[in-house]
C-alpha cells in the first residue's frame, strides 16, 4: 500500500506541484491550504508524512506540528521554510520535525527526502517487529511445563529478571539453562541491549581470556590488531557465561574483579575499563565439590552464586514432558509444513516412559525426527528411535535401582498397558486386571497415573 502524504501550504502554486510531483512517485497524496484545515484531514484519516510550511494563515506549520505529535507520533513531519526563518525550521527539529527543505523547494532534493524518511522507518518499523518476536521467542513463558518444580522457575524468573544481581544457573545438559537465561535478560531493562552467550568450555585456554576481555596490537604472536572482548560488547546488556566451571583458575581471578569492581583490563595493556553488564552464568557441575577439590575459586563461586535457579530434570517433572512434546510437535509441523493433529497413546507412553539422559534437548530432537518421518496424521511408535521400540514379548528386567522401583515400574507400565486396552474405561481395566475399582484407583493415585 502506498504511503500516505499530506502537503500543507497556502501557495497554490506550490501546493499543487508538490501534489503532483508526489503523486507521479506512486504516493497517496492530499493538500491543505492552512494549519487549520490541514489538522482537521488529520484527525480524520492517517497519514504517513505531512510535509508543511511554517508561515500560513490560522494555524502555523510549528503549531500544527505540535498538534500533529500530541495525536500520533508516528507521522512524520518535514518543513518547509524559507533561509530567513532557518531558525524556526532548527527549532522545529528540535521540537519533532523529521527533517526541513529550504525555499524555493528543488523537487528532486524532496523526492529524495521523502524516499530516505521512508526507508528509515521501514528499518526501524522492520527492526521493532524483530526485537518483539525476539522478545516473545524467549519471554519466561515460553518456557514450557505446570509442573510445580517449573512454576517455581517461573515465579524466580519474575522475582529477579528486573534486577542487576548475579544468577547462577545450575542443572543438567539440556534442560534449558540458556533459555532461562534469554528469559531474564528479555524481562529485565536492559531487553534493547546485547544479550552476549560465550560458552566457556568451547574457547581454547590460550584463546579465552583475550576472547572475554580483548587484547591491544601486539599483546601477543599474532595480534596483529586491537580486539575488542564480549565484555565490551556486552556492554549495557547481560553477559552470560555458560559452562563456566570449565573456565581456567587463572582467568577466574580476573573475571572477579570484573564482576566485583566493575572493571576490566584488556590483555596487553595496564587501563581498567568500565564495565556495565549484568551476569548470568550456568553450570552442569556442582560447583560446592569443584570449589572443595580446588578447582573453582571459592570467593567467585560466592560471587556469582547470588541467585541460584536449578532446573530439573525431566524425571523430576514427567508430567511436564506430553506438554513438551505437543509444544514440540507444533513448532516443527509449521517449520516443516506437516499436518499432523497429535502423538497416538502408545508412542506417548514409549516417550513417557523413556530415561531423558539428555534432558528436553533430546526430547525436542527426537520429536523433530519423527515429524519428519511421519506420513500419516498421528506420530505412532514406529516414528520413534529404535530404543523406543519394545522387543517382542520382553520386559526390560534391566538391574538398575532398588527392587521397590522397579515393581512400581512394572505396576505402572502393566496398568497403563491395560488401560490403553480398555480405551481408559476404568471399570473394564479393573475387569481385566481382576482387581476392585477402589484398588484400581488406589493404585492410579499411588503410581501417579493421570486419565
Amino acid at each position: 500500500m502506498a504511503n500516505k502524504i499530506l502537503v500543507v501550504d497556502d501557495e497554490e502554486i506550490i501546493r499543487d506541484s508538490l501534489f503532483y510531483i508526489l503523486e507521479k512517485e506512486g504516493y497517496q497524496v492530499d493538500k491543505a491550504e492552512n494549519g487549520k484545515t490541514a489538522y482537521e484531514k488529520i484527525l480524520a484519516n492517517h497519514f504517513d508524512l505531512v510535509i508543511t510550511d511554517i508561515e500560513m494563515p490560522l494555524m502555523k506549520g510549528t503549531e500544527l506540528l505540535e498538534k500533529i505529535k500530541t495525536i500520533n507520533f508516528q507521522t512524520s513531519v518535514i518543513i518547509i521554510t524559507a533561509f530567513g526563518s532557518l531558525d524556526t525550521a532548527i527549532t522545529a527539529l528540535r521540537n519533532g520535525a523529521n527533517d526541513y527543505i529550504l525555499k524555493p523547494v528543488e523537487f528532486d532534493e524532496l523526492i529524495i527526502k521523502v524516499q530516505r524518511l521512508f526507508e528509515v522507518k521501514d528499518l526501524l518499523s522492520e527492526n521493532k517487529i524483530l526485537r518483539e518476536e525476539i522478545h516473545r521467542k524467549y519471554d519466561f513463558e515460553n518456557i514450557v511445563g505446570k509442573s510445580a518444580s517449573i512454576k517455581k522457575i517461573y515465579e524466580m524468573i519474575e522475582a529477579v529478571a528486573e534486577t542487576d544481581s548475579t544468577v547462577l544457573i545450575s542443572g543438567n545438559s539440556g534442560t534449558g539453562k540458556e533459555l532461562v537465561a534469554r528469559a531474564l535478560h528479555y524481562k529485565s531493562h536492559r531487553k534493547n541491549k546485547p544479550f552476549i552467550a560465550v560458552n566457556c568450555g568451547a574457547i581454547s585456554e590460550n584463546l579465552i581470556e583475550s576472547e572475554l576481555f580483548g587484547h591491544k596490537k601486539g599483546a601477543f604472536t599474532g595480534a596483529i590488531s586491537d580486539k575488542e572482548g564480549y565484555m565490551k560488547a556486552a556492554n549495557g546488556g547481560t553477559l552470560f557465561l555458560d559452562e563456566i566451571s570449565e573456565m581456567p583458575p587463572q582467568l577466574q581471578v580476573k573475571l572477579l574483579r570484573a564482576i566485583q569492581e566493575k572493571e576490566y583490563t584488556p590483555v596487553g595493556t595496564t587501563i581498567s575499563l568500565p564495565v556495565n553488564a549484568r551476569f548470568i552464568t550456568t553450570t552442569n557441575r556442582n560447583l560446592e565439590e569443584e570449589v572443595k577439590a580446588g578447582r573453582f575459586r571459592e570467593d567467585l563461586y560466592y560471587r556469582i552464586n547470588v541467585i541460584d535457579i536449578h532446573l530439573p530434570s525431566l524425571k523430576e517433572r514427567e508430567e511436564d514432558i506430553p506438554l513438551l512434546a505437543d509444544h514440540f510437535l507444533d513448532k516443527y509441523r509449521k517449520e516443516l509444513n506437516k499436518n499432523i493433529k497429535g502423538i497416538d497413546n502408545e508412542a506417548m507412553r514409549a516417550i513417557m516412559s523413556h530415561e531423558w539422559k539428555g534432558e528436553v534437548r533430546e526430547l525436542e530432537n527426537v520429536i523433530e525426527r519423527a515429524v519428519i518421518f511421519c506420513k500419516s496424521d498421528l506420530i505412532t511408535i514406529q516414528e520413534l528411535p529404535a530404543s523406543f521400540k519394545p522387543k517382542a514379548d520382553e520386559y526390560d528386567f534391566s538391574f538398575n535401582g532398588s527392587l521397590d522401583e522397579s515393581v512400581r515400574k512394572f505396576e505402572r507400565d502393566f496398568i497403563l498397558r491395560a488401560l490403553e486396552s480398555n480405551e481408559n474405561n476404568k471399570e473394564k481395566t479393573a475387569d481385566a486386571l481382576k482387581v476392585g475399582l477402589s484398588t484400581l484407583y488406589r493404585k492410579l493415585k499411588e503410581l501417579d497415573i493421570k486419565i
